[in-house]
């Protein structure tokens, strides 16, 4: 069966919300570019500055990387971005981070969250601790960015009002529900997009060139939508009637 397309025309603002600079950048950001090109805003909730993933010096590290990532966002035209500070390489599922994240979702209005996948182990090997924790706690601050009587002093000392999305997405590897069709200039940008990780990717042992490998998995994508490259997605409908 051919997977749907995402439902564009329901949403227009997204918020992706990742631990490190580079996570949106294997693939997910060819739908992103194709996206801000439709005119939906999107923004990026980094909760890293990705201070643990070089030789470098940490600080030296965390501002090399949140520049890449600032010029990644450039190549998909995400003028939003956010980068908390706390630590790479033990990031903890807790209320400190719900709260952030929260914090976020209530100050961007998203219809849609983009979340980390929260599974231990991936079609890939085991999942890295950071992005696990954050995804778990990107899905528990959707319910409380909702709830006003979760992080109330957000409401009543900033000024923020509760937010609730309709749409939670995340990488679909295995058991998508549904695509975006990045054919084209899309992918073209999104290659790019990790491209601008110049500095960190140089630092990895034998990693493929961005051009040669995001190109092979949207192609093997696409195929589940019947296009030439695709992004694939598990799309939940928050706010969808119960199925009886």
């Amino acid at each position: 069966m051919t997977l749907p397309a995402l439902p564009e025309e329901s949403f227009r603002r997204v918020l992706c919300v990742v631990a490190h600079p580079d996570d949106m950048e294997y693939g997910t950001s060819a739908a992103v570019a194709r996206w801000t090109a439709r005119g939906i805003e999107v923004g990026y909730l980094l909760l890293t500055r990705g201070e643990a993933g070089m030789p470098n010096p940490p600080e030296e590290t965390a501002r090399l990387r949140v520049a890449e990532q600032r010029a990644a966002c450039d190549a998909v035209g995400v003028a939003h971005l956010t980068v908390l500070e706390h630590p790479d390489g033990v990031l903890v599922h807790g209320l400190d981070l719900r709260r952030d994240i929260c914090r976020e979702i209530r100050r961007f209005k998203p219809d849609v969250v983009f979340g980390s996948a929260f599974e231990v182990e991936t079609p890939y090997g085991f999942d890295q601790a950071d992005h696990r924790a954050a995804g778990l706690a990107t899905l528990d601050a959707i319910r409380d960015a909702g709830n006003r009587w979760v992080f109330p002093e957000q409401v009543d000392d900033e000024g923020l009002e509760p937010h609730s999305a309709r749409w939670y997405l995340t990488s679909g590897m295995t058991d998508a529900t549904h695509g975006v069709d990045v054919t084209g200039e899309p992918l073209r940008r999104g290659v790019a997009s990790l491209e601008a990780h110049a500095a960190y990717l140089a630092a990895l042992p034998d990693h493929p060139a961005p051009a040669e490998f995001i190109p092979q998995f949207a192609a093997m994508s696409g195929k589940a939508m019947g296009v030439e490259h695709a992004v694939l997605f598990r799309a939940h409908d928050l706010q969808a009637p119960p199925e009886i």
